[in-house]
């Protein structure tokens, strides 16, 4: 049995035509089908033409997103020492050495952002296996494994994203709110097209761009012509 698509679903739906968008129409168009009755994120779902079980193909990477996210993250900072003191002034949600590890280990969640510093780093690989499927791993290529902690918090506070394509090639990224200006989803959109480029994997042959969709988090899918966003020439970045 199908599963039933409410009236209002059915509605947005019936909004969003068979076609490639220009970028700003189809924000324009995410705006105007987000109708739950709270602030929708705003996604990115980008199938790029790479086989990430190739270690040559895999794209993992951070994007910092000109207009925010509209979120508010939760870091949390696995470090020692004077590092803690540090972190905590910084702003970070959550500071701890072995007992913050204990804790993760035991269920705790309560962030969106995990920071270690590379000496705590042998001691955090026990919770691979729990946070790897969440993309919650500490990673130095993500920005998330540094010395740098009070610059790493500020920027990951300020909407900095860690993401990462799945193992079928595609990239699901929350680049801002449905709240927001067409125009800054455009901003925050272009950025990460940007990142996605200037991080092309080495094995990455032939067409890399495959498909780009947008959505409200309860909207419907909506095609953005990928040439078009890669021609854009924004005067704000």
């Amino acid at each position: 049995m199908g599963k039933k698509i409410s009236r209002r679903m059915r509605e947005a739906i019936a909004k969003v035509e068979e076609k490639k968008y220009e970028p700003l129409e189809a924000l324009k168009l995410l705006k105007e089908t987000a109708t739950a009755k709270f602030d929708e994120t705003a996604e990115a779902h980008i199938r790029l033409g790479i086989d990430p079980k190739y270690t040559d193909q895999q794209l993992r990477t951070t994007v910092s997103f000109p207009k925010g996210t509209g979120q508010r993250v939760r870091v949390a900072v696995i470090t020692r020492g004077e590092k803690v003191q540090e972190a905590n002034n910084a702003g970070a949600d959550l500071v701890g050495e072995e007992e913050l590890i204990d804790e993760i280990q035991k269920g705790m969640m309560d962030f969106e952002v995990l920071i270690a510093t590379p000496d705590m780093m042998p001691k955090v690989a026990k919770l691979g296996r729990l946070l790897g499927p969440r993309g919650l791993m500490p990673s130095p290529k993500g920005g998330t494994v540094t010395t740098d902690l009070v610059g790493a918090i500020a920027d990951f506070k300020a909407g900095k994203q860690e993401f990462r394509a799945d193992r079928t090639g595609i990239v699901h990224v929350m680049f801002g709110k449905a709240s927001f200006t067409a125009e800054d989803l455009l901003i925050n959109l272009k950025a990460l097209q940007d990142v996605v480029d200037r991080n092309r994997p080495s094995g990455a042959k032939g067409r890399y761009w495959r498909s780009v969709f947008v959505s409200a988090s309860m909207g419907p899918s909506i095609e953005v012509d990928v040439n078009a966003l890669r021609d854009l020439k924004l005067t704000e970045a």
